[in-house]
């Protein structure tokens, strides 16, 4: 295991700072590349180190692999956006305790041509029948991400099937979100995306949002300390003053504070013990 968390640092891209791993005052987070990609972890991580001297190091995946991540002890902490499968790890005891952070929302991204009509729509499902109708194409993630179970999860709710019922439409890219941007502004092709990146996404093309609004698209955030009676390599009284913080006054504000073109692109909602 020592390896491992070792391996997974190195591929983090940041320098230890101290004469050895064991003395060492910082976690590794496995995160979602939602929170990566859109610069939130740029913004919060050096207002943490200042307070506490921690240095984070975020390990960027899609939701069910930042999971197993956890789940192998590979990491202190997991900072991700699917709760039903956050619950289940808490279920099977390799989390302390679920903490709501922050929500946004998830929009329907495609070319402003606009082939499946669906564009000024406040209903993902009626647009995502029209996208299957018309074959326009459309880039999944297929990642076992938080973004993906969305995704998948509203195909179902549409009635579809979309395992079987996929045509050359459908393309599962198996990578992070500024992946899926990428491919679908270089294909002219809808995409399912988190508000918070798409606002930070730099090479949107041809690209516009095409459906938002709906209730359905809503998207919450929640953080766990990794269970250190599974895994004694966690630091837990580390991990466990980043999670505080995230959930105080001071950095649910920070939370808030983070804009794109004076845009807000996470809402803190700590406070909420449902979410």
């Amino acid at each position: 295991m020592f390896i491992r968390r070792f391996l997974i640092a190195i591929a983090a891209s940041v320098v230890f700072a101290g004469p050895a791993f064991a003395q060492d005052k910082s976690i590794l987070v496995a995160s979602t590349t939602s929170t990566q990609d859109s610069g939130l972890f740029g913004h919060l991580l050096p207002m943490f180190k200042a307070k506490t001297g921690i240095d984070v190091r975020v390990v960027a995946q899609g939701t069910g692999q930042a999971i197993d991540t956890g789940r192998r002890g590979d990491a202190d902490v997991v900072f991700v956006h699917a709760k039903a499968a956050e619950e289940k790890f808490l279920a099977e005891g390799f989390g302390v305790k679920r903490y709501p952070v922050m929500y946004n929302d998830f929009i329907l991204v495609g070319p402003k041509g606009d082939p499946a009509a669906v564009k000024g729509s406040k209903d993902i499902v009626a647009a995502l029948k029209a996208l299957k109708g018309k074959g326009a194409d459309f880039i999944s993630r297929g990642d076992k991400s938080g973004t993906h179970q969305a995704e998948l999860n509203l195909w179902k709710i549409a009635g579809i099937d979309i395992a079987n019922d996929k045509g050359p439409w459908y393309k599962e890219i198996g990578q992070g979100m500024g992946a899926a941007l990428n491919s679908a502004s270089a294909s002219n092709a809808y995409v399912l995306a988190d508000r918070a990146t798409w606002l930070s996404f730099k090479n949107k093309g041809d690209l516009v949002i095409a459906v938002e609004g709906d209730k359905r698209l809503f998207n919450q955030y929640g953080v766990i300390l990794v269970n250190p009676e599974k895994h004694p390599s966690v630091k837990q009284e580390l991990g466990q003053q980043f999670i505080d913080w995230l959930v105080s006054a001071e950095g649910q504000k920070a939370i808030a504070d983070y804009k794109i073109n004076g845009e807000q692109l996470f809402y803190p909602n700590a406070s909420d013990p449902g979410a």
